[in-house]
């Protein structure tokens, strides 16, 4: 029985990983693209870009959007490290569960072929 909830333990933490993994992918081509919008304006040299908010573009102040932009760029660069911990922290957990699990196998199978 324990080895059963082991397994299902095993089964629950990858489909975690798959999810966390997923979301940190999502964030990380987010995080390109505010990159990129970043290099885009400090290359533009202008005063008033446009910024779409919802289905509206306004103009807005270079140095305000800039400022935006960097803060969100923050945010991403933590929500993605946070992932990061959390990826190599379920990794670590399904490795030693992975480690129980075929150690119990192994020996079941020799005191099967013991017999």
């Amino acid at each position: 029985m324990a080895d059963e909830q082991k397994i299902i333990e095993f089964q629950r933490g990858r489909e975690q990983l798959v999810a966390v993994g997923a979301r940190k992918q999502q964030l990380q081509m987010q995080l390109a693209m505010v990159e990129n919008a970043l290099k885009e304006l400090k290359e533009s040299k202008q005063d008033k870009v446009y910024k779409l908010v919802g289905n509206i573009m306004i103009e807005k102040n270079a140095k305000d959007v800039e400022k935006e932009l960097k803060e969100l760029k923050e945010t991403l660069d933590m929500r993605i490290e946070t992932l990061q911990k959390q990826e190599d922290s379920l990794i670590n957990k399904l490795n030693k569960l992975r480690a129980q699990i075929e150690g119990k196998t192994s020996e079941s199978k020799e005191k099967k072929e013991a017999k």
